[in-house]
């Protein structure tokens, strides 16, 4: 798609920045801090009321689980690049070849430019934020565009963005699919897409006509696979408590649990007694979850009456009322062992269903999880240190919490981000840093050097010294 092509307004903002850019490519550490502490004092000033924009959005959305994953995660991303920043952007030395020395090398970081981040409506605020105080700590201008499903939440931050800083160095972009298309179809520097794998691939097919780099976060079937042995109480209380978080609206939320057969039983019970003393008031608890629209209620009730209806045994985690569809609200439930071809069993479930796939031998469960696409997110409960090690060798993932489940994400010096079908490429911490950064190599030649030796034309010294050379 050709810039004449696009939205004026759309064309216009971008423009905007990439002017801006060339006239300060390269913004101090002053520049950058001041960007990241207005943004520090945005989230600070205006979390109430984007707490509650994204309680309107899902039409019941806990406030502590904005707060928990959020809000907190979002502040922890800016101060952390604030305190760590300057270090980041300063030059890094590098060793250089033994026939080279006295040279020396460095690596330089430097801004990419004009960077464009489309951010989902699952966690909108904290998708929003943490790529963002990557780039901004970078240097770079951003562009972003928020999800058409979070009206009220994409409307207070395009306010607070406009308030905050100028146009030439973060904007907001609001609008449906449409508006997304011509957003990826810009010419960044470099794109960040957090979705769906098929949303993801229209974006990739899109930055490529621009020879755009891209950062796809997207999502897939996360394992937890639970081995022979280990505590069920404590597998399941973390299982649990993973897939109820944002009613399992998570990208790297379990998926399916793969379970030794003769465990099938007690970790049903496990679970369900995890869940009800967790929302005691099951659906109408006040710490539960709506799901986003309609559409993705009903997407979740197909997906789940398809399974019964082709025996897969449901054990409900909630007591009582199991949907309220006027409020969008599905109650959590397991499937045992449903049918391969299964829509929860094909397809990322995103929601609160929970999928139980039997197995034999701990080899079964890692070749199940082998034979299909890496996911974002692999949990891995074992209390055997060597087959723990064996599984993180073999067992390809975006990333991998042991014991445990969510907490990788947590952690803001690992990278994050996805592999094959999960996605490519990753931030948090440095690691985003260096995402939107440009490590331009530098190779200073030293004043004495004996370069001169290797020139046309060449001498039978320079043909001995090659010949050292290809020996050493």
């Amino acid at each position: 798609m050709n810039m004449q092509d696009l939205p004026p307004a759309l064309a216009l903002a971008f423009e905007c920045q990439r002017a801006a850019l060339a006239a300060a490519p390269a913004p101090d550490w002053a520049t950058r801090a001041d960007r990241l502490q207005r943004l520090q004092h945005l989230l600070a000033d205006a979390e109430p009321a984007l707490i509650q924009a994204i309680d309107a959005d899902f039409g019941g959305r806990p406030a502590i689980e904005t707060e928990l994953a959020e809000v907190w995660p979002s502040l922890e991303a800016v101060k952390g690049a604030l305190r760590h920043g300057r270090r980041w952007m300063a030059p890094r030395k590098a060793g250089v070849a033994k026939w080279f020395i006295p040279a020396r090398a460095e690596v330089l970081p430097q801004p990419l430019g004009v960077v464009g981040i489309i951010v989902p409506w699952n966690y909108p605020l904290y998708l929003t934020i943490g790529p963002l105080a990557a780039a901004l700590v970078a240097g770079n201008r951003v562009m972003i565009k928020l999800s058409e499903l979070t009206p009220a939440y994409s409307a207070l931050m395009s306010q607070l963005v406009t308030q905050s800083f100028s146009a030439d160095e973060l904007c907001i972009v609001t609008g449906g699919a449409d508006v997304a298309a011509q957003f990826a179809s810009l010419p960044f520097n470099h794109l960040l897409f957090t979705g769906s794998t098929p949303v993801g691939r229209k974006v990739m097919a899109a930055a490529a006509a621009n020879l755009t780099p891209v950062t796809l976060e997207l999502g897939g079937k996360s394992p937890a696979v639970v081995t022979p042995g280990y505590p069920l109480a404590h597998a399941a209380q973390r299982i649990v408590a993973a897939k109820l978080l944002n009613a399992g609206q998570t990208c790297i939320a379990p998926d399916y649990v793969l379970l030794p057969r003769d465990q099938i039983q007690p970790f049903v019970e496990a679970a369900q007694a995890s869940a009800r003393s967790g929302y005691p008031a099951g659906l109408d608890d006040a710490d539960f979850c709506s799901i986003i629209n309609t559409r993705h209620q009903q997407r979740l009730v197909a997906d789940l009456d398809e399974a019964a209806a082709r025996g897969t045994v449901i054990e409900p985690l909630f007591e009582g009322p199991q949907r309220d569809d006027a409020r969008h609200r599905i109650a959590p439930a397991l499937l045992i062992d449903p049918p391969a071809d299964c829509g929860v069993m094909r397809d990322e479930i995103f929601g609160p269903l929970l999928p139980i796939v039997p197995y034999d031998r701990v080899e079964d469960a890692m070749a199940y999880v082998n034979a299909r696409p890496h996911p974002l997110a692999l949990y891995w409960f074992d209390r055997d240190a060597k087959r723990t090690a064996l599984a993180l060798r073999t067992l390809p993932a975006g990333g991998v919490t042991v014991n445990d489940t969510l907490l990788h994400i947590a952690q803001e010096d690992l990278p994050f981000g996805g592999v094959g079908a999960s996605g490519m490429g990753h931030y948090h911490g440095q690691w985003g840093f260096d995402t939107f950064s440009k490590l331009m190599p530098v190779f200073h030649q030293a004043r004495a050097n004996g370069m001169s030796l290797f020139l046309p034309p060449y001498s039978a010294t320079m043909r001995q010294m090659l010949a050292l050379m290809k020996r050493f």
